[in-house]
């Protein structure tokens, strides 16, 4: 009885991540395959791309839905809820709450509350998704899986639990996912009747614009953990292991400079030289001068020295 209790509870957390929280293990590391069965639904659903077939709207589709929802992920999950490095409106920081949560990435708040206990035990024992603890697989996706990784530690985050609609959001954070996929696939279905010369229709483009986009999302997302923690260079001697990588700062849009956000995480931008692409950035920036957002925390000037004394160095030992 008590594992059918147990299987009930977890089908409920597919909707409502808060039912049964006071018999929440969060000390569990164990693979929970009820409650991420949605999760593996989900990867599972691309697959259905070699029914659908693919056409180039889709695939643009797919892509545009991909970058938006990266940009609110690193500009308003990491830079602004984790980590607080520039200030908004309410009904900005709700609008960027909403696209974040249809990248199936859980709530705002549960975001942070996990960024914000890796920021303090990186790459130590508590950090639940180092690769130097549980290595590449666990740090890529496992966390993710198991109790201890589906628990919002509230008390990381009572700046923001003053705010109803996050606390909404994050509570029911299957919500607005999908709400957006059945939007996408009315949109292809209207697409089909009002403009068929795209070739698409409402099933592919739920496939590709949705499925597919999201599954991509998510693992562009968590190979911050799992790779910029072995591969790449490092230019602070941070505690932990983190770097830098030019090529996962343009997959992600930035959030590839690792170790210049562990050396420095207070600032919006982490790119700390100018050939340092940093999209989200840039992106933050066009967004203060439409006065959207402001008070964009710099790099401080010892941090921006700091910098080029050691690539001076590096260039010299060259």
């Amino acid at each position: 009885m008590t594992r059918v209790n147990n299987w009930l509870i977890n089908i409920l957390r597919w909707f409502d991540s808060e039912a049964g929280s006071d018999h929440l293990d969060v000390s569990s590391r164990s693979f929970n395959i009820v409650r991420v069965l949605p999760f593996i639904g989900l990867h599972l659903a691309c697959l259905l791309a070699f029914v659908t077939g693919v056409s180039t709207f889709a695939v643009v589709f797919a892509i545009a839905f991909f970058l938006i929802r990266m940009f609110a992920i690193t500009g308003f999950y990491h830079r602004y809820f984790s980590h607080k490095t520039f200030k908004t409106s309410r009904p900005a920081q709700f609008i960027f709450a909403v696209i974040g949560a249809s990248a199936a990435q859980r709530g705002p708040l549960w975001w942070a509350a996990h960024h914000r206990h890796h920021h303090q035990y990186s790459d130590q024992p508590e950090d639940l998704h180092s690769p130097h603890q549980g290595g590449f697989w666990w740090s890529h996706a496992g966390w993710f899986t198991c109790d201890a990784g589906f628990a919002t530690n509230e008390k990381r985050v009572r700046d923001w639990l003053k705010f109803p609609e996050l606390r909404f959001i994050n509570r029911f954070d299957t919500l607005v996912p999908a709400v957006f996929a059945i939007l996408i696939y009315l949109l292809g279905e209207a697409l089909a009747v009002w403009a068929p010369s795209l070739n698409t229709n409402g099933f592919q483009l739920l496939v590709w614009g949705f499925f597919i986009s999201t599954v991509v999302l998510f693992h562009a997302t968590v190979s911050i953990n799992s790779l910029l923690h072995v591969w790449g260079k490092r230019r602070f001697d941070t505690d932990d292991d983190s770097r830098n990588n030019f090529w996962l700062a343009l997959i992600t849009l930035g959030e590839g400079w690792h170790n210049n956000h562990h050396r420095w995480p207070r600032s919006v931008r982490q790119g700390f030289r100018w050939y340092e692409i940093d999209i989200t950035w840039y992106g933050l920036w066009v967004l203060s001068k439409l006065g959207i957002v402001w008070d964009l925390n710099p790099i401080p000037a010892n941090i921006q020295e700091e910098t080029r004394q050691l690539d001076e160095a590096r260039r010299k030992r060259q």
